[in-house]
């Protein structure tokens, strides 16, 4: 759904002194939230129309490290600006943060006031405009899973790290009663992203100690981005008020589970009908479904940098922890990097189960959407369906090893390059180029436990 207040009912909560701070946001190459804190009477009296963000924004590394080597900014084009059009059909107050709004917004380009091609809202946009042209209307849930400890941010930054503590003992997969016990922060995640008009179903325990889960009701495909966007950061700020902290890094120890943000997918005709959905196939499964859910697996090594962004990503990636090594297709099957989900119903769909909870909710559901639509396009034929325990399956499909087998499907991509354009493929192999050469280059404590006395 999209936000909670029109225009005129922010001015209203303005007069009333109940809002007197708007978050104008847009959302970086990373998925995070970045922008200013607009006093609410100068945001409806002109700053609605547009601010401006240096141009940098869409080229740094999580350090927020000016990235050398790509095209739309850099030194050598003195890094500008952007325009950030606020779209105020996002307009929502954030209920965790006293008297504040937020009101996403899209980045244009500061001469001709078009869409930056390399804009992450920009790109699923774009592969939703191309489905409406096909007929369809994309739908779309991610589930996010994320761990809480104990420490605060604070604590960790200071050099705590070693000493993280998960808000749980053990496994609480399900687990009411430990759960329970975790109810101070969790009721008021739920709580709070409700009345921010996140439609909230559940939350639960998940797959270790003191990682959870927060799912929400399917949506369109942008208004599903916009949604884990936000999700992720009230998540991150309402455990910072709590004294705690959370992650959503796909795998922050290799003893433990990962965190996922397995990705559900439907087509639905323009006049409200699932276009997934055949009452006479075996497994209820449309015609068009099948070549949806076969151009996937044709394009799913490529796409896998949009699914794991990061090296740390495909350390998820382990056999056993419910994370999939496979780019199949099996029904209601866990081990499967695509699970066919509500056989036999109206509500038959794909769940892509590659992503991480540290994917970039617009880039992963673009590259998803534009795979999906050349199998259409393309009226792929849907390989058989593989049963039984992916983990052990010989000569199929895997998931690529690791980011640098990842960017190079990317970069020759022909698919994606179609779909996204050159100008966005080789922006963002740029990135997963730096992302494995700052890997590469640093010393990790596993090093140095491993060979400083015994090499």
């Amino acid at each position: 759904m999209p936000g909670t207040m029109t225009f005129d009912t922010l001015k209203e909560a303005v007069a009333r002194g109940e809002i007197d701070t708007v978050l104008v946001a847009a959302v970086d190459m990373q998925g995070r939230l970045m922008g200013k804190r607009f006093h609410a009477a100068f945001f409806i009296e002109s700053g609605y129309k547009e601010t401006h963000c240096c141009n940098y924004l869409l080229a740094v590394d999580m350090e927020m490290y000016t990235v050398p080597g790509y095209k739309s900014s850099g030194w050598e084009q003195g890094y500008g600006d952007y325009v950030m059009k606020p779209d105020l059909s996002t307009l929502r107050a954030l209920p965790w943060l006293p008297g504040t709004a937020l009101c996403l917004s899209d980045l244009l380009d500061h001469h001709s006031h078009e869409e930056v091609s390399v804009s992450p809202r920009a790109i699923l946009k774009k592969q939703v405009a191309r489905a409406r042209a096909m007929g369809f209307e994309p739908m779309m849930a991610t589930e996010l899973e994320f761990y809480i400890f104990e420490n605060a941010y604070e604590n960790l930054r200071d050099g705590g790290l070693s000493a993280l503590k998960p808000i749980s003992g053990y496994n609480e997969d399900y687990n009411l009663f430990q759960t329970t016990k975790e109810e101070s922060l969790m009721r008021d995640v739920r709580n709070h992203l409700h009345a921010a008009g996140i439609p909230i179903e559940n939350t639960k325990g998940e797959a270790d100690a003191g990682q959870h889960e927060v799912n929400y009701k399917y949506s369109d495909a942008l208004d599903t981005a916009d949604n884990h966007a936000i999700i992720k950061q009230g998540v991150k700020e309402i455990a910072h008020l709590k004294g705690k902290s959370v992650t959503f890094m796909a795998k922050y120890d290799h003893r433990k589970a990962g965190s996922s943000a397995h990705v559900h997918q439907s087509l639905w005709t323009l006049d409200g009908k699932p276009a997934f959905y055949d009452h006479d196939d075996a497994h209820g499964m449309s015609a068009t479904m099948k070549h949806f859910v076969a151009g996937q697996l044709a394009h799913a090594q490529e796409i896998t940098t949009f699914l794991a962004p990061y090296v740390n990503s495909y350390k998820r990636f382990t056999i056993g922890m419910f994370a999939p090594t496979k780019a199949v297709w099996s029904a209601d099957n866990r081990t499967a990097g695509f699970r066919v989900c509500g056989e036999h119903t109206k509500a038959v769909r794909v769940e892509c189960r590659i992503p991480g909870s540290d994917v970039n909710p617009y880039l992963c559901c673009a590259a998803l959407l534009a795979a999906g639509l050349a199998g259409i396009e393309q009226k792929l034929e849907l390989e058989p369906e593989l049963k039984g325990d992916m983990y052990a399956a010989r000569n199929v499909r895997e998931i690529p090893k690791n980011l640098r087998e990842a960017a190079a499907l990317l970069n020759t991509s022909t698919m994606l390059r179609a779909a996204f354009g050159d100008d966005v493929v080789d922006h963002y192999h740029h990135a997963a180029q730096w992302e494995i050469s700052e890997t590469d280059r640093v010393v990790t404590d596993f090093e140095l436990q491993r060979l400083l006395e015994r090499a």
